[in-house]
């Protein structure tokens, strides 16, 4: 998995320029001051489908029951905006992901690649797909991270949140942050500065 993630994505994108780029956000289980990733679960995905415009195409968005800690902490829900009651109303991963997957298979052969703000989406997803016995197509993929990526074309001294890129980029948060759709929507106007400026290079 490891090697199809540090795939060339330059040479992906300048061969098949007019693809989509699948953007994803997760929100999870937490607590003040963070727990480690093993032990949060996926409450909302959040996914913007876009063409190399930046024209959003489709998008996805899903609450998912936590299963191990099915009670959110007042953290989390502050946090997060979601309630109680929507994620105890939603369906749990091992049902809610094969909706995703037919969600994206109309999209398999223009989609280059996902990416996400920061390498967590990815290890959540990865770690949840092991745990529950899921198989996905975005494991065929490169993902590309755009908070590294972000960071080394402005050259930051350190890593930023989403909303300071956005604001370095001259470009105001739309909508609620901390909501997967809004924060995957928010990435993806990211997504679209750095291929314009140095194209996509190899994820590391």
């Amino acid at each position: 998995r490891d090697s199809v993630a540090s795939r060339g994505l330059g040479d992906v994108y300048k061969r098949q320029a007019m693809g989509y780029w699948l953007v994803i956000d997760l929100e999870a289980t937490t607590e003040e001051g963070g727990w480690p990733v093993e032990h949060m679960e996926i409450i909302e995905i959040g996914a913007s489908l876009v063409d190399a415009d930046g024209h959003e195409i489709d998008h996805f968005q899903r609450f998912v029951r936590p299963l191990r800690r099915p009670m959110l902490t007042r953290f989390c829900r502050q946090l997060t905006h979601i309630s109680q009651a929507e994620v105890d109303q939603a369906a749990t991963l091992p049902v809610l992901w094969p909706q995703f997957e037919r969600w994206l298979e109309p999209h398999h052969p223009r989609l280059q690649g996902w990416c996400s703000w920061g390498d967590y989406d990815r290890q959540q997803l990865e770690q949840d797909w092991q745990h529950h016995g899921l198989v996905s197509h975005l494991q065929t993929l490169a993902h590309l991270n755009l908070k590294r990526r972000f960071t080394e074309e402005r050259q930051l001294p350190r890593p930023i949140g989403l909303n300071a890129a956005l604001q370095l980029a001259g470009i105001s948060f739309s909508g609620q942050q901390h909501r997967a759709l809004n924060d995957a929507r928010n990435t993806a106007r990211l997504l679209l500065l750095v291929m314009a400026r140095r194209g996509v290079k190899r994820n590391t």
